[in-house]
């Protein structure tokens, strides 16, 4: 596995695709980290800025071209099955951030990936010419809101952050850092296949040590057993 770091100077503006709950949840948690937060919906925006100002006061609500164009990053916040209807060419050349995963409830069938060997390969190859990155998508909403922690915290979770872009990868996991969290890289884009739903990562408390150990452990992946919750008194 690589050692690569978090970018110096972390992001100052992230945008939102999506405004559900993790959306929401992640605007609040960038909020009180001081990030300038703009969201984008398939919602009117008349009626998202509504609840935005009782959900998540202080997000800008914009389009997905202007969240894309003017956050340092964006995440994708949104079921794998809208993953289509996003244009590319918005996102070409931008820090692009999945955090989707396929949930057979919301997504139905997993869909075909084509050459892609992992969910996030197949954004990638949609999203033809962003810099995407695979992190955020193994703790929910409730878990990114409550185990953010400050940087001065003595026991902090480790999230951990997949991509084949440098870049892309040390300003992902300089906003992992500033939201409350260790990160951890993972490697390439495809070992996102270890963040996945029914991986050990996937909703597991890990600290940085312990989750670097689980992603270098032979047969890190899909089809391990899950993590139980955050040990009691971290």
């Amino acid at each position: 596995m690589s050692a690569r770091t978090a970018a110096p100077t972390p992001p100052a503006t992230i945008g939102i695709i999506g405004a559900g709950r993790y959306g929401t949840a992640l605007a609040r948690t960038a909020l009180r980290a001081g990030l300038v937060v703009l969201m984008a919906s398939s919602r009117d925006p008349v009626t998202l800025g509504a609840r935005l100002s009782l959900q998540a006061p202080g997000a800008s609500v914009v389009t997905a071209a202007e969240a894309a164009r003017r956050g340092d990053v964006v995440v994708l916040a949104v079921p794998l099955r809208r993953i289509r209807e996003l244009s590319p060419a918005v996102f070409a050349g931008r820090v692009v951030i999945d955090a989707t995963n396929h949930l057979p409830v919301w997504d139905g069938p997993p869909p075909d990936l084509g050459t892609a060997t992992t969910t996030s390969e197949w954004v990638q190859e949609h999203l033809v010419g962003a810099r995407v990155v695979k992190t955020l998508n193994h703790l929910g909403a409730d878990e990114l809101e409550d185990d953010a922690a400050g940087t001065g915290s003595t026991v902090r979770r480790a999230l951990a952050v997949a991509g084949d872009d440098d870049g892309a990868v040390a300003a992902a996991m300089a906003l992992v850092e500033r939201l409350g969290f260790d990160a951890v890289d993972a490697g390439p884009l495809a070992a996102g296949a270890a963040l996945e739903p029914t991986s050990h990562a996937f909703n597991g408390w890990y600290d940085r040590e312990r989750l670097f150990a689980l992603l270098t452990a032979p047969g890190a992946g899909p089809g391990r057993e899950r993590a139980g919750p955050r040990p009691a008194g971290s």
